[in-house]
């Protein structure tokens, strides 16, 4: 178990950061589901502000972080760490947002219900990080947090059979070579997006199997 209260002292400024930061990345993952399921109506001038300002907010978070660890003497976890699950979390909505901007743009006819589906995987792993992130601050036992991890990477895999059957039909369906290209290219964002979500997990499982 990480005891937070007999090792590091009652300082919890670093939970309330990342867990922020873990919600804002899951924030962006509805965001995009949303923006899926209603595209269509805002086809011509797609609003884009609540994806920047996600990304503005957790990028805020992160600077936070940054100021409290070169102000902070002691903290709760490694410090090496907190920077590590800092970063993996911020790139979540920040690959989310650059994935949106290049579909507004796009004026071709995008497999909608495909990517609403694989953007549901996003949504769960996202969700699966933020739970295991808050078992940070409680205190967190490895088989535990292991199990967490395993199902994340579940998720993911899930996602990749996903990924897969829509670029079996991509290269099936009615597409030019041009179309062919740029769905592929948001079918990858979409995938790496999911991988960050992985990553982060992994920095938590690393983080706990640490101090186990």
């Amino acid at each position: 178990m990480i005891s937070i209260q007999k090792l590091f002292g009652k300082d919890q400024k670093f939970y309330d950061l990342l867990e922020a930061s873990a919600e804002e990345a899951l924030t962006s993952t509805k965001l995009l589901a949303n923006y899926l399921q209603h595209m269509e109506a805002q086809r011509g001038a797609p609003d884009l502000d609540d994806f920047i300002q996600s990304r503005r907010k957790d990028k805020k978070i992160n600077t936070q972080i940054t100021e409290e660890l070169c102000r902070t003497f002691v903290t709760p976890l490694d410090r090496e760490d907190i920077e590590a699950l800092s970063s993996a979390l911020y790139r979540i909505p920040k690959t989310v947002e650059k994935l949106v901007a290049r579909i507004s743009i796009y004026p071709g006819k995008l497999p909608r219900e495909g990517l609403i589906k694989q953007a549901s995987y996003l949504s769960k792993a996202a969700e699966c990080v933020v739970g295991m992130v808050r078992k940070l601050r409680r205190g967190a036992n490895l088989e535990t947090i292991g199990e967490e991890n395993a199902r994340l990477q579940f998720i993911e895999g899930e996602g990749d059979r996903h990924l897969l059957g829509l670029i079996k039909e991509l290269y099936q369906g009615p597409y030019d070579a041009k179309e062919t290209v740029i769905l592929g290219e948001f079918f990858e964002m979409l995938e790496k997006t999911i991988d960050r979500c992985r990553d982060a997990g992994n920095v938590v499982f690393q983080i706990v199997l640490k101090h186990s």
